[in-house]
């Protein structure tokens, strides 16, 4: 299944919705396809800005989600009105559910301290069925040349379909475009879904989420860590979309997004 791209600012937006996404992972996990996935919102979009090296890994990603309600109004604007939001703890618990009959196994690598396995347990009493290949979470610090390579093969051998990772954006992007040529699955960076779904944080309540008011709640429940990140790339994110939409600023896609098969 090839997916269509939206170009926002530069990077190639999948458009897609939650059916779609998940049809493409399981045609990449039966072709043995290994892939990586980006979920993008205004953060990810606004970070890639500034980080040329950033907006090519989102680039090469195998998909780009809207994980963010205002790629998906960009998404339709463009004239994809199928487009839906594919939040990345949404698609985590939807690709769970869809691999249940499939026989997928899921390994989860990041998060803090015990997280990872707190997420696993919750998911299990979730989903009793689940296949869980491991869990992992690597120290905070920069990895030498030795662990990386114990902790690739690791990940190799788990027999996951599936390795979600939560690392954190940029740092879980990075990851997923230095691993993916050394590890056989699909790789997908949750990022908070991690924190969400193993109960160490609140999620936003469904209404907020779905009116694109996600970053409020979670600025009011973290002000002093989010308030710079917020107030330095909503606003300006706002003028470069709208200057985009008007025809005021052009962006250029890699011309290999045209000529390759990402599907």
């Amino acid at each position: 299944m090839r997916v269509e791209r939206v170009n926002i600012l530069g990077v190639a937006v999948s458009a897609i919705n939650m059916p779609q996404a998940l049809s493409v992972l399981a045609g990449w996990i039966a072709a043995r396809k290994p892939r990586y996935v980006c979920v993008a919102n205004v953060h990810s979009l606004m970070s890639c800005q500034r980080d040329p090296d950033l907006r090519a890994i989102h680039n090469r990603a195998g998909m780009v989600t809207p994980d963010g309600m205002p790629l998906v109004w960009l998404s339709r604007a463009a004239g994809y009105r199928h487009v839906r939001r594919v939040y990345g703890p949404d698609l985590l618990l939807a690709a769970c559910q869809d691999g249940l009959a499939r026989g997928y196994r899921h390994f989860f690598y990041g998060g803090g301290a015990g997280i990872a396995e707190r997420l696993a347990e919750r998911l299990q009493a979730r989903f009793p069925t689940l296949q869980v290949a491991g869990t992992f979470t690597p120290p905070f610090r920069a990895l030498s040349s030795a662990e990386d390579a114990e902790i690739t093969e690791l990940l190799a051998r788990s027999g996951a379909h599936i390795i979600w990772v939560g690392l954190g954006m940029p740092k879980q992007e990075r990851w997923m475009a230095a691993h993916t040529a050394h590890l056989p699955q699909v790789l997908i960076g949750v990022g908070a879904a991690f924190d969400f779904h193993s109960g160490a944080k609140k999620q936003a309540p469904l209404w907020m989420q779905r009116r694109g008011l996600e970053w409020l709640f979670r600025l009011l429940s973290e002000p002093r860590r989010l308030w710079r990140r917020y107030l330095t790339t909503i606003p300006p994110f706002v003028v470069l979309a709208a200057a985009q939409r008007l025809g005021l600023r052009r962006y250029e896609l890699p011309a290999e997004l045209f000529t390759e098969d990402q599907a």
